[in-house]
């Protein structure tokens, strides 16, 4: 998933369970000197597996929060608006979150404790997390009774099915493709031969890959097996969509929802109102609360302007939270210090790598002197800086973070974490070699605070190094629908994935794999390499959760040092600040932020 942007993260196949050797982060971790032993257990945490539950762990109610209440309206201060709310087009970090309150799926995770760093996935629409009896080739749901849509339409598996099948239709490109590519038995973008214009024109996809016996069962057919199903169903990208309330495109900005808020009003760019779906059933959810009466969304809220907002603590600020900003590189040293912050205030590490993207497609990219020559030159301090120092990010050296198997400390191709300002000097060796010196260099950044400071600075670096760098601003709410253009106008810019789960099987493949390259698609680098594609198609046949793991490793290595499309930058961590009169705070350590399904007003 991306970051800032785009994700959220499930865990890794139940056949992986107990058998994980777990490496936490050392060189280049924080240098706080506080918060080093709590960083490495939570990416340990994060990297453990979590089980599949069964029918009695699919029961609704969800537990009760401690001490919560019902009532009131929570203010929700956020950076970016929501480029989309159709289930099948999110993939992004934020939109993750608010579909956490909004739209369910057959599956979904369940917190298991009251501090966000145990979960199981249960059933969510359906009666548990599925049923295989033949190592994953087969997967049978079963919806629960007394599901609605927010207009009291029941949900049937004609809606699970129209959910599924309209996924390969062409404008749905910015969600995951996972399930797709299973269905089809195929890599890349092949999957969309399939059912090529969806369910709108009478097709469908046979009885033999997906089937829909009567209205209350829905059975999976894979011709390889995918024991990691559950976890895949429970993004927020395969949650279940109204048959009847399919307006296609328009679904984006006004869904029939599911979840027990529904949108009252949204204003992109401005504002938005959730308020309590009257047609969600507490007792068919084992997930979600239903505690606040309504949440009120301003956007255009920069860091710094929300977390100053939320440290007054006064007026409706009491009542304040965001769901994604994080503290402001300003204030973060002094939050993190000040015990009377400590009950409004979570912190946590995410799934996210941070990572230049070279834009393979331009042709002055594709020489590979040059490539190296960026790899060298680009200052990641800059970037660490912005958002509040080494409490806030862990200098990157590979693609694989902290909280997924597979994790390398030592690897570090580009020096960056002994000289994380860059190697000027070399990078300039390296374009009087390919005689290149002064190229011009068309650097696309997110037009933030942060994304003002850090590609300035990062600029200056790649100056020094003998480039001429152009920067463009894009933004915020639609950056990541801007750079996943394949003709955008970019030589570099700069993307955050996590995990879907803490496999590198989630990380490598939508992100590196030539054949998914495509409008919308996450191979932001558009990097085709035969070498990738095919380890790709070796390595996800490796059934063995830490063989695969390590081969993955090696994989993330060849891309990093061989390949050069991306150049790492960090890990990311986060920390997040309540109002005083906000109760059930906790950082999730699926979400990888707040959870804001337990959220009341105190």
């Amino acid at each position: 998933m991306s970051r800032g942007g785009r994700h959220a993260y499930g865990a890794l196949s139940v056949l992986a369970a107990g058998a994980l050797v777990l490496t936490g982060c050392s060189k280049g971790g924080s240098d706080s000197g506080g918060n080093d032993k709590k960083d490495r257990d939570s990416a340990k945490r994060q990297q453990a597996s979590i089980k599949f539950g069964d029918a009695a762990a699919s029961n609704g109610p969800a537990p009760d929060v401690p001490g919560a209440k019902s009532g009131g309206t929570m203010e929700v201060l956020q950076r970016d608006s929501y480029a989309h709310l159709d289930p099948g087009q999110i993939y992004v970090s934020d939109e993750m979150s608010l579909s956490q309150l909004i739209h369910r799926g057959l599956t979904g995770y369940k917190a298991t404790s009251n501090d966000g760093s145990k979960h199981e996935v249960v059933g969510d629409l359906a009666t548990d997390s599925g049923t295989t009896t033949d190592g994953g080739k087969t997967w049978k749901y079963t919806l629960k009774d007394g599901i609605k849509f927010q207009d009291g339409s029941p949900i049937t598996s004609k809606d699970v099915r129209h959910s599924v099948e309209r996924l390969f239709a062409p404008f749905i490109n910015q969600g995951p493709t996972y399930l797709q590519q299973w269905l089809a038995d195929t890599p890349g973008t092949a999957y969309r031969k399939l059912l090529k214009d969806g369910p709108y024109k009478g097709k469908h996809l046979p009885s033999s890959i997906l089937e829909t016996p009567d209205a209350k069962t829905i059975v999976f057919h894979f011709k390889t097996a995918h024991p990691d199903l559950p976890y895949a169903l429970a993004m927020a990208g395969y949650s279940v969509v109204s048959q009847k309330g399919d307006t296609k495109q328009k679904y984006d900005k006004s869904p029939v929802v599911a979840g027990p808020y529904k949108v009252q009003s949204f204003k992109s760019g401005k504002s938005m109102v959730l308020v309590k779906n009257p047609n969600w059933d507490p007792k068919t959810d084992p997930i979600r609360h239903q505690y606040v009466d309504q949440f009120t969304f301003q956007f255009n809220q920069q860091y710094e302007t929300s977390t100053k907002a939320l440290l007054a603590d006064s007026g409706a600020d009491q009542a304040g939270i965001s769901f994604n900003n994080q503290v402001d590189a300003g204030n973060l040293s002094q939050v993190l210090r000040d015990p009377k912050m400590k009950s409004r205030t979570v912190s946590g590490y995410q799934p996210y790598v941070g990572q230049m993207n070279i834009n393979m497609s331009h042709k002055a990219m594709q020489d590979k002197t040059v490539r190296e020559a960026i790899a060298y030159a680009l200052p990641v301090t800059p970037f660490v800086r912005a958002y509040g120092g080494t409490d806030a990010m862990e200098v990157a050296g590979g693609l694989i973070s902290p909280t997924v198997s597979g994790y390398d400390a030592a690897f570090d191709p580009w020096g960056k974490k002994e000289k994380p300002a860059g190697d000027a000097a070399k990078a300039k060796e390296l374009l009087k070699k390919a005689g290149k010196l002064n190229m011009k260099l068309t650097f696309g950044y997110i037009n933030t605070p942060e994304g003002q400071q850090y590609s300035t600075a990062m600029a200056a670096g790649l100056k020094k190094a003998g480039f001429n760098v152009q920067r463009q601003e894009i933004p915020a709410e639609t950056f990541y629908d801007q750079v996943s253009k394949l003709d955008n106008n970019y030589d570099i810019f700069h993307t955050a994935w996590g995990a879907d789960w803490p496999s590198a099987s989630t990380v490598i493949p939508p992100l590196y794999d030539g054949r998914v390259i495509a409008d919308g698609a996450q191979n932001y680098s558009q990097i085709n390499d035969p070498k990738i594609n095919s380890e790709i198609d070796r390595i996800n046949k490796i059934t063995d959760p830490v063989k695969s793991a390590a081969e993955w490793e090696k994989l993330d290595q060849y891309i990093v040092k061989d390949s050069v499309n991306v150049v790492p930058t960090a890990y990311y961590k986060q920390t997040q600040i309540a109002g005083s009169k906000v109760g059930g705070l906790v950082y999730d350590d699926v979400i990888g932020g707040v959870d804001p399904r337990r959220l009341f007003i105190k």
